[in-house]
């Protein structure tokens, strides 16, 4: 079982930076590939970044340039940099843990921390 739990959301005005972490625990965190996801009000929950156990990123296009994904291994961390942030920004950040077994996907989630950008 792995457990993750987010902090760092809160209200930000248009144009200004977050950061998320996300702490990781009951696993060996460095084999999961790790993600952000958000989710608006009625809109489903979709992928913001992820990076694999050897670094690799992707960005959905929406926030190229603008987030930085990055991860600790030492300290079973994960992080999002958000600058530049928009009002369509605002959602629910949930953050992912990932790996393929023998057949099988093993695939955790945090409970979510609320991001809102307003003026």
């Amino acid at each position: 079982q792995v457990q993750l739990v987010e902090s760092g959301g809160g209200l930000v005005q248009p144009g200004g930076s977050l950061r998320l972490s996300c702490a990781a625990s009951g696993t060996i965190f460095s084999i999961y590939t790790m993600g952000w996801y958000r989710q608006a009000p009625g809109e489903q929950r979709d992928l913001v970044a992820a990076i694999t156990s050897g670094g690799r990123t992707n960005y959905a296009d929406s926030v190229k340039g603008r987030f930085t994904i990055s991860r600790d291994n030492a300290k079973n961390m994960v992080y999002l940099q958000m600058n530049s942030l928009k009002s369509e920004d605002t959602a629910v950040y949930y953050c992912n843990a990932r790996r393929m077994g023998v057949g099988i996907k093993y695939e955790y989630w945090g409970q979510g921390t609320q991001v809102t950008v307003s003026s």
